[in-house]
């Protein structure tokens, strides 16, 4: 689940502008579109490790943050 959760979140960047960026939720909605809440900590974590592989960016409110640290939702663009 979580190489999934990776690929669709990377799938999703790919078809967005490069500038734009995408929800956590998205990715696990499209994994699940009816247990996709519980997916979430899963979904957040993928995130994560496209983050610390270089792969992907976190931001909150336009800034980078951790999101092992971050509090509230979070987007994910690619890396600037």
């Amino acid at each position: 689940m979580d190489l999934r959760l990776e690929r669709v979140l990377e799938e999703l960047l790919d078809r967005r502008r490069p500038e734009a960026s995408v929800c956590p939720s998205e990715a696990a909605r499209a994994v699940d579109p009816v247990a996709w809440r519980e997916l979430m900590p899963a979904a957040r974590a993928a995130a994560g490790r496209l983050a610390d592989d270089g792969r992907a960016e976190v931001t909150q409110g336009g800034e980078v943050v951790d999101v092992v640290t971050a509090r509230g939702p979070v987007r994910v663009r690619r890396p600037r």
